[in-house]
């Protein structure tokens, strides 16, 4: 997340894409004042509108995150002001117990689990209801089928699976497949403008007019990758099949 006037700059930009759905954070957010905080959801809220989804990621992953649950509380209310529709990694991934208490005495979703791996790490979280929204990444947990069974656990304990499809455009054509596949998923996260999602893939991802992601449908997992943009963005040469 860059400064106030800049990520407006950006998210609006975005917004003219067709995106109804936005996650703000890392950058400054949490590392410098709780005015900077809402200066910057202010910003982010204002440049999207109302009718759009604002997500925040904290990014208490970092290694040198500052912050503590009381912050993370504070801080939950006033992303509720702004109608913010998940807080994302509030308090560093091995601190169970903490977020428990928050998701308990926060008035906005708390979501989670990007940095876990293997299914059995998910099981403590997903059963004491620590998280709203759990997210795991298809490329850490051990691939689709572990995701699959991740995605079954959050249902049976009632907590949402929304897939977090940030790395590639391999990692987001099986997170919309696993999404189809979901009964409550309607959204997987990635980034927009990588070449690693945009750039390496034949047919360029399109947003239809409801600013969804059609599902692929081609055979495995429905992309075929440009080896010519692999080789310009990695420096590796890779033999077509």
């Amino acid at each position: 997340m860059c400064e106030p006037k800049a990520l407006a700059e950006q998210l609006m930009a975005i917004r003219e894409q067709g995106f109804r759905a936005c996650k703000v954070g890392w950058g400054p957010f949490g590392r410098q004042s709780d005015a900077m905080d809402e200066q910057m959801v202010r910003a982010a809220r204002e440049a999207i509108g109302s009718e759009a989804l604002l997500m925040v990621d904290a990014g208490a992953s970092n290694a040198f995150w500052p912050q503590g649950f009381k912050w993370a509380v504070r801080t939950a209310r006033m992303l509720a002001d702004f109608g913010v529709y998940w807080f994302e990694e509030p308090l560093p991934p091995d601190n169970l117990p903490d977020y428990v208490l928050l998701r308990q005495n926060s008035p906005v979703p708390i979501a989670g689990g990007e940095v876990l791996t293997r299914r059995q790490s998910f099981v403590p979280w997903l059963q004491g209801r620590a998280l709203d929204i759990v997210q795991p990444d298809v490329t850490k947990v051990g691939g689709i089928s572990e995701e699959r069974k991740i995605a079954w656990m959050a249902e049976e304990n009632g907590i949402r699976f929304i897939p977090h499809g940030w790395n590639t455009a391999l990692g987001l054509a099986a997170d919309l497949h696993l999404a189809s596949a979901s009964r409550d998923t309607d959204m997987v996260e990635y980034l927009t403008g990588s070449p690693f999602i945009g750039d390496i893939v034949e047919k360029k991802w399109q947003l239809d007019e409801d600013g969804m992601l059609p599902i692929p449908n081609g055979p495995g997992l429905g992309i075929s990758l440009n080896l010519d943009a692999v080789e310009k963005h990695t420096g590796q040469k890779l033999a077509s099949m």
